[in-house]
């Protein structure tokens, strides 16, 4: 099966989640899982996140932490994704090494080119559709990843709004992995372990 899944968590972490997110990576479509928790400290984080490292590795899924390159190294995660905002990529990608660094580029074509510098291991662009987790986020269009594909050259991860009836085009356009977090997590018609299996 191919891994084009990139799951996001939920903004928040229940004591039920850990059993959802094992039964989730199951199904064997999940190639990263990121950890995007906002407004909690890192040692909260960093409990959290020691429980999930474990049903990652058990699935052979790449554990990625939102903004934090220093949590992730504490973490031995397998790297960190970054926004426009979180810091600088270059102090990232020197501490992270050889870990993975992917980098958060809008619709952005210069801002594409102006971080090739740091050696991102993948390029995420969006949104491509309306987003609960990001409502007010920078629209994007299916032009960006042709033209990603052609001149730049590393993989692709999309986001925003994705779903099972809209990521099919974007595969066709050019991205490599699919970025979902509401259509798993709060998905009013499917529990998570079957909405996964929509993205094959």
């Amino acid at each position: 099966m191919t891994k084009l899944v990139y799951l996001i968590s939920p903004n928040k972490i229940t004591k039920n989640f850990y059993s959802k997110l094992d039964k989730v990576l199951a199904f064997g479509n999940t190639a990263f899982f990121q950890l995007r928790l906002k407004n909690i400290s890192n040692s909260k984080i960093f409990l959290i996140a020691k429980k999930l490292r474990k049903i990652t590795r058990k699935h052979k899924v790449k554990f990625i932490i939102n903004d934090n390159y220093s949590l992730a190294l504490k973490l031995k995660a397998d790297g960190c994704h970054m926004g426009q905002k979180d810091g600088s990529f270059k102090i990232a990608r020197n501490k992270l090494r050889k870990k993975i660094l992917g980098i958060t580029c809008h619709n952005s074509k210069k801002i594409a080119r102006d971080v090739l510098k740091f050696r991102p291991n993948y390029l995420a662009f969006g949104s491509f559709y309306k987003s609960k987790l990001k409502p007010n986020s920078i629209k994007a269009n299916l032009d960006i990843l042709r033209w990603s594909n052609k001149n730049i050259k590393k993989p692709i991860v999309v986001i925003g709004g994705i779903n099972n009836k809209n990521y099919k085009r974007l595969i066709k356009s050019g991205a490599k992995y699919i970025a979902i977090s509401s259509f798993i997590w709060d998905n009013p018609s499917l529990k998570p372990e079957f909405a996964i299996k929509e993205f094959k």
